[in-house]
């Protein structure tokens, strides 16, 4: 039996892989080969992109380029399986997606071969190498339902305090089951789209009646998104809910914090996190990162027996935010690692099943918002400004309780490996002013 190598920076926590086994692979593609590149031959994540002719189609980052997968289909150069249809004409993900673990591995080691420098220059690939600068990424996948978890315990932790207390800050049943809630698909958009501030109802503590305006604290949360690929009838365990699950993007849950501190009893978030969730462009798919994989935490509740992991389900991926005024410099807010989230996706995924609930191809899961245990390490501005009592100084000499119109913010990932790492691209919006007051 694999025994898992010690965390040296926590030896509660266990590695699945030694980074040492896992050496960059080279490919003809030069920019792939660089140790600053988030897509090395290691990564090759799927996304969709904008062609010359306005044609949406599936792409595949490497280096500084994209590999185009619907012309290499179109060309039978590359398919994913021995189909009539081709899987990738509409220009998404979501038909291969819903193949299965078995077609996703046979195309992955397909397109090893194809990028790997053992293939030589490859000539006749290079007419379907398109650069990434200036080229249009949109939605890789159509996103059939989105639900948000809060399974970051130094998160719950911050939260509860500013709202309840430190006596009361984790309600009774956050130790036992990943609690979340169900989201609007319809309102999740990609990286560069712009964020409209929303209006709602407010009420301040010495506000008699709610009244009606844009939001006054609006707010980001770093989290992962989970990506099912393959549908589910009735519960599945931790391990099927893992080998379910396609690949992983950045998720930027953005949260007017005002109105959800009026509207959330008694059943929790509804119009406040309803403007927009905000997804990196590239699916990073589970086996680029199995050598990444980490334990969730020690934890001083022994969870129920169908929670249970059969293996590390977590990874190691480091994350950070900058916020950037507009026409200002960027100012780094959170460093913070996907490592520190209670519960795994994969036990999230499999918690969601136990109603019966059937899961579909393209649902997305929010990990929660994910926080360390210091100040530098908090995924939200509403902790990091302590509620708003503790204004945060950017590098421009501003500060921050909450965003401001014409605030950019960008989520960053990547898994660090032996020379390369595992990157995720940027996951950016843009705050634009509410819209004059709608219409009663």
């Amino acid at each position: 039996m694999h025994r898992d190598p010690v965390n040296e920076k926590d030896p509660g926590r266990s590695l699945l892989f030694e980074r040492s086994t896992m050496p960059l692979l080279k490919s003809w593609v030069e920019s792939a080969n660089t140790p600053d590149t988030d897509f090395p031959l290691n990564n090759l994540p799927y996304g969709a992109f904008k062609t010359e002719e306005d044609e949406t189609h599936c792409g595949v980052a490497i280096g500084d380029m994209i590999l185009d997968v619907t012309a290499l289909e179109e060309a039978g150069i590359l398919m994913p399986a021995a189909e009539e249809d081709e899987v990738f004409f509409f220009g998404d993900w979501t038909d291969f997606m819903a193949m299965g673990p078995d077609v996703w591995a046979a195309f992955r080691t397909a397109l090893t071969a194809l990028l790997s420098e053992e293939n030589g220059d490859a000539p006749e690939l290079v007419p379907f190498l398109v650069p990434q600068i200036g080229t249009q990424l949109v939605m890789p996948f159509a996103v059939s339902e989105y639900t948000d978890f809060y399974a970051g315990k130094h998160h719950a932790m911050n939260i509860g305090t500013i709202l309840r207390g430190a006596d009361n800050a984790l309600p009774p049943n956050w130790l036992s089951i990943p609690t979340g809630y169900n989201g609007r698909a319809s309102s999740v958009v990609v990286s560069g789209t712009d964020v409209r501030r929303p209006w709602g109802q407010l009420k301040g503590p010495n506000d008699e009646l709610p009244r009606f305006a844009p939001c006054a604290r609006l707010d980001l949360e770093l989290e992962m998104g989970a990506i099912v690929g393959t549908c589910s009838e009735g519960m599945v365990n931790v391990q099927q809910a893992d080998d379910m699950i396609f690949g992983y993007v950045l998720l930027n849950d953005w949260s007017a914090r005002d109105i959800q501190g009026w509207e959330y009893q008694p059943l929790g978030p509804f119009q406040a996190k309803a403007t927009a969730t905000t997804l990196s462009p590239w699916i990073v798919t589970k086996a680029a990162l199995e050598g990444f994989r980490t334990s969730t935490p020690e934890r001083e509740r022994e969870l129920l027996p169908y929670l249970t992991e059969p293996g590390p389900m977590l990874y190691d991926i480091e994350l950070e935010v900058t916020l950037a005024p507009e026409g200002k410099d960027a100012t780094t807010i959170a460093r913070t690692n996907y490592n520190e989230m209670y519960y795994s996706a994969a036990q999230q995924l499999c918690h969601h099943t136990t109603s019966g609930c059937p899961m579909n191809t393209g649902d997305l899961l929010g990990s929660g918002t994910i926080s360390g245990p210091n100040k530098e390490n908090r995924g939200s501005l509403m902790e990091l400004s302590w509620g708003g009592k503790e204004p945060l100084t950017l590098d421009t000499g501003e500060t921050r309780t909450f965003l401001e119109d014409g605030d950019t913010l960008t989520l960053k990932g990547a898994a660090q490996g032996d020379g390369f790492r595992i990157g995720f691209g940027y996951c950016e919006g843009k705050i634009l002013p509410a819209n004059e007051k709608p219409h009663a």
